[in-house]
């Protein structure tokens, strides 16, 4: 076997694993991933699903990653040819919402599902989902402040107000959807954004 194909090999299993961990981690959480029914699953060995990674820890913040990746490109991504400010708000919580309403994830939105799973504690998996939905926020923020200074919101729009409001929106959204199995959930989300962002 050549080197490039070994690393290819290597790379191509390290992806499987981390995909289905994050199939996993969205239904039964970060904690609920073990190595030995990932080993089972994949026909691995628990050995061979450890070298991979080192450490839980590592498995748990590379699924953190990928669920960051398929979140840009399932959301940010989507409104990337939009004019910033308002219309891309507006472009990227339909993204959002699409998101969750395709069931993109079986268990909903992994970073809530993280969020609330890690919120009382300390490491570096709370630390990651922390770093990323501060980022993930800020950049609503630049978003509210440019639709102010277009003129496209009130002057005295509170950025700060109107994120925790959006967030507020999609964290109803996974919890009717996911909870209470409820169809027009994402009709009444893109109620709400429409309420919070004209139409």
């Amino acid at each position: 076997m050549s080197p490039r194909k070994s690393v290819a090999e290597t790379q191509h299993t390290r992806q499987r694993i981390v995909e289905r961990s994050l199939a996993i981690a969205s239904v039964e959480g970060l904690e609920g991933l073990t190595i030995g029914r990932l080993a089972n699953e994949l026909g691995m060995s628990k050995a061979g699903v450890l070298g991979h990674f080192g450490t839980k820890v590592s498995l748990q913040l590379a699924v953190v990653d990928a669920a960051a990746t398929a979140f840009t490109e399932e959301v940010p991504r989507r409104a990337g040819d939009v004019r910033p400010g308002l219309p891309y708000l507006r472009a990227v919580c339909e993204a959002w919402v699409s998101y969750l309403e395709r069931r993109s994830l079986p268990g909903g939105c992994f970073f809530t599902a993280a969020a609330a799973e890690f919120d009382g504690r300390s490491g570096p998996v709370h630390d990651a989902v922390t770093a990323l939905n501060a980022l993930w926020q800020r950049d609503l923020r630049v978003h509210v402040r440019r639709a102010v200074t277009a003129g496209d919101l009130p002057s005295d729009t509170d950025p700060d107000q109107l994120v925790y409001e959006l967030m507020g929106v999609m964290l109803a959204l996974n919890h009717f959807l996911q909870l209470q199995h409820d169809e027009a959930a994402p009709a009444r989300a893109r109620r709400a954004f429409r309420r919070l962002l004209g139409t």
